[in-house]
């Protein structure tokens, strides 16, 4: 049985407290330090924490923390779908948008791992038919820009990955389409943004899980207002805007939109940016097979993250040097 406890009543943390300040940096780094202090994190990336401040009997200590405090035990737990969230009282399972490290994980019947693969063979259909220039803008012109408008988890992940990927798609010659992103509701910024944009040529994306966020739909009427104002010819909304959303919420019934892409209540906003949220934006701006590659370094990432020994999990390593700072 797993226990849940307060960092403050581990043995652990209070010899974390006795640790402060033991290492200065500018003493002791060195290329040795720098070569030394590394720990392979997935898909040949590297993570390298020589300009943190821990040595040894630190690293010791936070050991003892991941121990005493279960926290693989807790991480297996969340990966087979028991109800980590306590506060809400679900699931989360972003994890399995990008793979399955556990058994199957079904609620209600549905198996959650099916609905993720799902909505990724259609946003695969959707993205081959807008590239192939089957689904065109109003006016019969091929798109070639897609504007995200959202806000929190729903602007910040996918506009991370978009920019992260950018130089490199340039370069590769994958690039399919540009990428603009909303969410600030200064009006200023969202005019800024459509002013920018052939709007023929360019599809929207509405993302709202619940699909009454405030921030977001008053973007959403900026867009429809500005168009309008305009008097922008061989321009219909309708036939130009995708939402990404929850089954459940006022969006999804909505004909305001050529097609929708689901998310469920087991995915917050700030882990989203595997599921539709990002994937729909990113497989149109690059394709998805460069989408579907991005999950499975992901997939590859939440696998290296089972081990126990901090010195050889970057992901446990780096959340316990954080507790450490703080």
């Amino acid at each position: 049985m797993i226990n849940w406890n307060n960092l403050d009543t581990l043995s652990a943390y209070k010899k974390l407290l006795s640790l402060k300040g033991q290492v200065r940096l500018g003493e002791v780094l060195s290329a040795a330090r720098v070569s030394s202090c590394q720990v392979p994190v997935a898909a040949g990336l590297t993570y390298n924490y020589a300009s943190k401040q821990v040595n040894d009997q630190i690293l010791t200590v936070l050991q003892e923390l991941a121990d005493e405090q279960e926290l693989i035990a807790k991480y297996k737990a969340l990966l087979s779908g028991e109800t980590i969230n306590t506060g809400e009282g679900r699931k989360v399972l972003h994890h399995l948008a990008r793979g399955q490290l556990v058994g199957d994980v079904v609620f209600e019947g549905k198996n959650l791992r099916s609905f993720y693969r799902e909505q990724q063979d259609k946003i695969a259909a959707f993205v081959s038919r807008v590239h192939n220039g089957e689904i065109t803008g109003t006016g019969g012109e091929r798109f070639t820009t897609v504007v995200q408008i959202g806000i929190g988890g729903s602007d910040l992940g996918p506009r991370a990955m978009y920019l992260s990927l950018n130089e490199w798609a340039v370069r590769s010659g994958v690039k399919k389409m540009d990428a603009k992103f909303i969410s600030n509701v200064d009006p200023d910024d969202g005019a800024a943004v459509i002013g920018s944009c052939d709007l023929g040529r360019t599809l929207f994306i509405l993302v709202s899980k619940s699909g009454t966020t405030q921030e977001t739909l008053a973007n959403y009427q900026l867009v429809k207002s500005w168009a309008l104002g305009k008097g922008i010819k061989n321009f219909k909304l309708e036939k130009q805007m995708l939402a990404v959303t929850s089954k459940e919420s006022p969006l999804a019934s909505s004909s305001d939109f050529l097609t929708s892409f689901y998310i469920d209540d087991y995915i917050g906003g700030r882990y989203s940016s595997t599921s539709a949220v990002g994937g729909v934006i990113i497989s149109l701006a690059y394709g998805f097979d460069i989408f579907d590659e991005l999950l499975a370094g992901a997939a590859e990432s939440d696998q290296a993250a089972l081990g126990e020994r901090v010195r050889e999990n970057a992901a446990l390593l780096d959340a316990c040097i954080g507790v450490y700072y703080r």
